[in-house]
């Protein structure tokens, strides 16, 4: 009798195959040694049950290469598990670098998508078949978490700091998105779809969906509203630093200390600018926090971003 539930979930993606096999992998050895260790507790019920005749009069006896071989058997499983897992947990932070970049906004209760040409998306995410996309998320409220099971991939949104998540999609189709973290009454609805398509065909969508502003643009009409041109710009009476080719650069700070330009260091430049003073310049410049939303935020910063064409590896977080 069929219920309409998969046994098995679909394998849509190029991580779904290889995080599948790490889960059974650890199924199979997990009941093996289950089983393994239930048959010595019912063998030894049996044998020294009460009324039995085993001999039970004999010393204890130890057997040091016994007992050597099982630590180091079971170390040395637990170490390729752990190699195995970490190989795939680093591979999820480091996209192809012709990923195409989409972003996403997960608000009460829903997710915005936004297309790299500014095509905007409520709980649906339209992407070409065999090709990388990265997500970069963000949450407006409370934490989100973005879930495809198809696709064997979860990503936290957490207000304040930009995330990502990286697929690409093997089989055209529509699969469901969720929102894996408990974020209100309404939580349970805060759901859509994956829509992956052709590559022909998602052109063609996106052609039927007409040009919208593209975030980076958004970002530089907001960027110059909101009076940071006055101070960034070429020609500024206040002393500031250049912001081209910023995202990915190496920036000296007054403490004498170094970091690179990625989101997190961008995001609290606008929020909290004196965290961390960039060498030579004193700390005039205002906080924008409470001033600008999360949506906003993303603007800014795929503004600042398209500033520097090819960002460095490592950029992103």
């Amino acid at each position: 009798m069929s219920f309409g539930v998969p046994f098995v979930p679909q394998e849509a993606s190029s991580q779904a195959g290889q995080v599948d096999a790490l889960f059974y992998a650890l199924l199979a050895f997990s009941v093996a040694l289950g089983l393994a260790l239930t048959g010595l507790v019912v063998g030894y019920a049996v044998k020294y049950r009460i009324g039995s005749k085993a001999d039970r009069t004999g010393k204890r006896s130890r057997s040091l290469p016994l007992e050597i071989s099982w630590t180091m058997a079971t170390l040395i499983v637990a170490f390729i598990f752990f190699g195995w897992g970490a190989t795939l947990f680093v591979r999820r932070d480091h996209p192809p670098a012709d990923a195409l970049e989409i972003t996403g906004l997960g608000k009460q209760w829903m997710w915005e998508f936004r297309q790299p040409g500014g095509q905007r998306e409520i709980n649906e995410l339209h992407v070409p078949v065999g090709k990388a996309v990265v997500v970069s998320l963000a949450a407006q409220d409370v934490i989100h978490s973005l879930y495809v099971p198809a696709f064997r991939i979860k990503q936290d949104a957490v207000p304040g700091r930009t995330t990502h998540i990286w697929f690409i999609a093997t089989e055209p189709g529509s699969y469901h998105l969720f929102c894996a973290q408990y974020c209100g009454t309404q939580h349970s609805e805060m759901g859509g779809w994956v829509t992956v398509m052709a590559p022909e065909q998602y052109a063609a969508w996106l052609n039927s969906q007409g040009e919208g502003e593209t975030l980076a643009a958004s970002g530089e009409k907001l960027f110059r509203a909101l009076g940071c041109s006055g101070c960034h710009g070429a020609n500024s009476k206040v002393r500031a630093p250049s912001l081209d080719g910023i995202f990915g650069r190496p920036v000296p700070l007054d403490n004498q200390q170094t970091v690179i330009a990625d989101d997190r260091y961008l995001r609290d430049s606008i929020l909290n600018p004196k965290k961390e003073i960039a060498a030579g310049y004193q700390p005039v410049m205002p906080s924008f926090d409470g001033l600008i939303d999360e949506g906003e935020m993303q603007m800014l910063l795929a503004y600042l971003k398209s500033l520097s064409p090819q960002p460095t590896a490592g950029a992103r977080p």
